[in-house]
C-alpha cells in the first residue's frame, strides 16, 4: 500500500510542477463612447425615479 501511495504521488507531481500560475485579468479602460452611454443611462434612471416620485406623490 505504501508503494502504491508513493507511485501515485510521484506520477502526479509533474502535473503540479508544470502548472501555470494564475494571472489576474487586467480590466480594460472605458472608451469615450462607453462613458457617454453610461452617462445617458444614468440620466434616464434619474429621470425615471423623478417620474415615479411625482406619480406616487399625486396619490
Amino acid at each position: 500500500m505504501n508503494r502504491l501511495f508513493t507511485l501515485a504521488a510521484l506520477s502526479l507531481l509533474p502535473a503540479q510542477v508544470w502548472a501555470k500560475a494564475y494571472e489576474r485579468p487586467i480590466p480594460q479602460p472605458q472608451s469615450a463612447t462607453a462613458e457617454f452611454w453610461f452617462f445617458m443611462g444614468s440620466l434616464m434612471l434619474v429621470g425615471a425615479l423623478i417620474m415615479v416620485a411625482w406619480l406616487v406623490s399625486k396619490r
